[in-house]
């Protein structure tokens, strides 16, 4: 048991040094433990030069799934024994492009404020990580239940509203919708995710309607649909985190607002309940607490799905 946190400790401090003065052992002694471990499993676990240490493929399949054993031990030790487990390593975190905004940013330094010991790791990529075998301890993901993946374990957190939105001068240029029947038609700026041929349904006055927008461009980068939109090329749905700014300083305008707008719910997603370590579940629990990042999501003219 030794010998494999010395060497989750080396793989994720990336050093024989640090990991040695963490656990109160000789970098000599560190070393051996790791070359124990190897010996044992009969591969490399860990490529070593004098400056830099690194895990091998196989030392990554390894750390992901001793790593989150190890920690689901520390717990329950801690619970036998009536002691707190503070949070503490490096917690891997996937969340969408649109996640980098000041909200987001507030309550990880509000988190880090509490837990110092914690360190994230964030992949703003956009991309739908594969958690177990990329090691990942969390991914934020803004959609229908149904879109999960049913092997893993999802908690909802919130609604995330979003808004159709358009520069200033687009609108004054093609024309500022009244009507959800006025945006058939308009240019649109359309995330991946979304029907590729921007026809949609949404909840007017007078119940569903059907509107059909054209789409002039597509990415799964929410930046650059935000920036597009930005420089007049067409309206662009888009969470209120990230468009805040922006129409505050009337360089975006909200498109029907009571009308031409959505909610995803966020979800926390993680592997497994069963070795649920201090670092995520505080933080996940810290997110669902915080009631600020709900932010115009209130009565929601439709669901995402």
């Amino acid at each position: 048991m030794t010998s494999l946190r010395v060497f989750c400790t080396v793989a994720e401090l990336k050093s024989f040094t640090a990991a040695a003065e963490r656990l109160g052992l000789s970098p000599a002694m560190a070393s051996k433990h790791v070359m124990h471990l190897e010996n044992r499993l009969g591969t490399r676990l860990l490529n070593r030069t004098s400056r830099h240490v690194s895990m091998t493929e196989t030392g990554t399949l390894y750390f992901n799934q001793t790593k989150q054993m190890l920690d689901g031990l520390d717990e329950v030790e801690a619970a036998v024994s009536n002691v707190t487990v503070m949070p503490r390593g490096v917690l891997k975190l996937s969340a969408p492009v649109w996640a980098a905004n000041t909200l987001i940013a507030q309550t990880l330094a509000e988190y880090h404020q509490r837990y110092p010991d914690v360190r994230f790791d964030m992949d703003l990529s956009g991309r739908i990580v594969n958690l177990v075998d990329e090691g990942f301890d969390l991914a934020l993901r803004a959609t229908a239940p149904e879109r999960l993946d049913p092997s893993l374990i999802a908690r909802p957190l919130m609604k995330v509203a979003f808004h159709l939105a358009g520069s200033p001068a687009y609108l004054s240029r093609t024309g500022r919708p009244t009507r959800l029947a006025d945006l058939n038609g308009h240019a649109l700026l359309l995330y991946s995710g979304m029907n590729g041929s921007g026809t949609m349904t949404m909840d007017g006055p007078d119940g569903p309607e059907t509107v059909t927008l054209r789409p002039i461009m597509q990415s799964e980068n929410e930046i650059m649909l935000h920036l597009a939109a930005l420089e007049g090329m067409g309206l662009v749905f888009l969470p209120v985190w990230m468009t805040q700014a922006d129409i505050a300083e009337g360089r975006l305008e909200i498109v029907l607002p009571e009308t031409a707008r959505f909610t995803a719910t966020l979800h926390a997603v993680y592997p497994s309940r069963k070795y649920l370590s201090a670092k995520v579940r505080t933080f996940i629990d810290f997110l669902a607490s915080r009631k600020n990042l709900c932010s115009g999501a209130d009565e929601p003219a439709a669901e995402a799905t």
